[in-house]
């Protein structure tokens, strides 16, 4: 890293943990190829401190902010004004300053979700998307441009996933249908069994060196119904393969995870914050690798 003086401009990430996040690696890497007098820092903020700290850092004028788990949706209440994205799936995962020390709410997860999907064929295909929270608001609006045929939305709180399902259906493509299922009260087997794609949104797993129950979406069980046609996308990136990905490569299945998307979407915040379109996404990306390879 560059030194860093009175000069040097602050940006970073927002979320509970924080700790594990390759964001200031890859940042950093950016900003330092790119010429920008600018540091990259991750800070844990709990919920209760969301407000003040993001006023806090507008009016030290921080250049910008991500925001990930659990803040999504509720850093909107921090937003003056929204972009179209954000206002629709109603999550924010980028925080752009504007004048008069507010912030503009951004989201750039739909853009990150999409490219390492820019090679398959899903048209008319079923997918299935584990988890409602501002990742799979993200991850929905993604899918409507892929022209799906259905989306099941599996989740264990019935009163979120039915106002998710909601809220998503009319932002959904008319011909594109949409479903909640309760975990805890279906069989999802069958929905698991005939989809074409399965993304998890959920932090199950992040951070987990061991394989148990726990630490797999929906219980390892439920995955020997798996089909090898599958795709399966977890947008968890550590451990790199996470242990639900793990059980796909052995089902065969193309298995893909978190750290393009976080990449692309990290590179879409920092065109947001500069104005710069060039971004040195081959750089972010073989830093952020190397990194996970320590």
């Amino acid at each position: 890293m560059h030194t860093i003086t009175g000069k040097t401009n602050l940006v970073g990430l927002l979320g509970q943990p924080v700790n594990h996040s390759l964001s200031p690696i890859m940042h950093n890497a950016a900003y330092k190829e790119m010429g920008l007098d600018w540091c990259y820092l991750a800070m844990p903020c709990d919920k209760s401190n969301l407000h003040k700290i993001t006023t806090a850092l507008r009016l030290v004028n921080c250049k910008g902010l991500n925001v990930t788990i659990p803040h999504k949706q509720e850093v909107l209440k921090a937003c003056k004004n929204l972009t179209k994205i954000a206002n629709d799936i109603k999550a924010v995962n980028t925080l752009i300053p504007e004048s008069n020390n507010q912030w503009i709410g951004a989201n750039t997860d739909v853009d990150g979700f999409l490219k390492p999907l820019k090679t398959h064929t899903l048209m008319n295909k079923n997918v299935v998307v584990l988890g409602c929270g501002g990742s799979a608001r993200a991850v929905v609006m993604g899918l409507n441009n892929l022209n799906i045929k259905q989306v099941i939305i599996i989740g264990r709180n019935e009163s979120s996933l039915d106002i998710f399902v909601k809220n998503m259906r009319n932002l959904l493509k008319k011909n594109i249908s949409i479903k909640g299922i309760n975990n805890q009260k279906s069989n999802v087997s069958p929905y698991i069994e005939e989809a074409d794609l399965i993304i998890n949104t959920t932090p199950i797993g992040m951070n987990s060196n061991t394989t148990t129950q726990e630490n797999i979406p929906l219980g390892k069980a439920i995955w020997t119904c798996l089909s090898n046609k599958t795709i399966l996308y977890d947008l968890i990136y550590t451990p790199r393969p996470t242990h639900w990905l793990k059980l796909g490569q052995q089902k065969n299945c193309f298995t893909i995870d978190g750290l393009d998307m976080l990449i692309e979407q990290g590179a879409c915040s920092i065109r947001l914050w500069t104005g710069f379109n060039d971004v040195p996404v081959e750089i972010m990306k073989s830093s952020a690798k190397k990194h996970l390879m320590v």
